[in-house]
């Protein structure tokens, strides 16, 4: 497997645990704040610097605006996101 195949399998399982996460938590109060602090509290700052950088693509609209919530956020303290 070359590193670029190994890449997109990493963001293929990244996507689709986004969306898994998303669909546990569809009926959350607030879901996408849900959503956002679980990627925040249980994934590595890699995997969520890979999945910001991928883009929307593949992405539940719920997982989509926790990801944008997380990207506000980081801006706001002053990380890099890219």
């Amino acid at each position: 497997m070359s590193a670029e195949d190994h890449t997109v399998d990493t963001i293929a399982k990244l996507v689709r645990m986004a969306n898994q996460i998303a669909r546990n938590l569809t009926h959350d109060k607030d879901p996408v704040a849900a959503i956002a602090e679980h990627i925040h509290a249980f994934w590595t700052v890699r995997m969520q610097e890979q999945l910001f950088a991928h883009g929307p693509e593949g992405l539940d609209p719920l997982a989509i605006a926790a990801l944008e919530r997380l990207a506000l956020g980081a801006r706001d303290q002053g990380h890099a996101v890219r």
